[in-house]
């Protein structure tokens, strides 16, 4: 049960920001992208497009659409961060030849050189917060939870 605010102006005060979730989700996420920058910087990758050669990584390649929708991302986002590691030698780009609307991403061999410092840098920043690998994997999947169930209550698919 939800608490009423207006009935109880009191419980106003125990709405601060250092114990809302979303603040603790949004500043981690700040403190992630700051300490992979300096990370990533010596691969000469962004985050985002760590995350696509992670997807690469794991997958061994896939389609652009397959692509977003692991990543959550829509196509005017991943097709430059696609172009620039195509550019960069990391990836290629290729037409499906089973249907032609769809667009293969494979990493190429430089792309899959990386993997292991890839890898260095994901276990960098375990180590960085402290926490084990175990329990960042509970976050992750936690954080999951969380970020399903937002989106389906703000795309209208769950009520609260």
């Amino acid at each position: 049960m939800k608490p009423d605010f207006r009935a109880q102006p009191e419980l106003m005060d125990l709405m601060k920001v250092e114990v809302m979730p979303c603040f603790a989700i949004y500043s981690a996420a700040n403190a992630v992208t700051r300490f992979y920058r300096r990370t990533l910087a010596r691969l000469g990758l962004t985050y985002p497009q760590y995350l696509v050669m992670m997807v690469m990584w794991e997958t061994g390649g896939a389609t652009m659409k397959e692509l977003g929708e692991k990543l959550l991302l829509d196509s005017s986002t991943l097709t430059p961060l696609v172009k620039k590691l195509e550019a960069d030698g990391l990836v290629t780009r290729a037409r499906n030849r089973q249907d032609e609307r769809l667009l293969d991403i494979r990493p190429t061999e430089k792309g899959m050189a990386m993997r292991a410092d890839g890898c260095d840098a994901a276990m960098a920043m375990i180590e960085g917060s402290g926490e084990t690998l175990e329990g960042m994997r509970e976050l992750a999947v936690r954080l999951g939870r969380v970020r399903d169930s937002l989106a389906a209550v703000a795309d209208g698919q769950a009520s609260n």
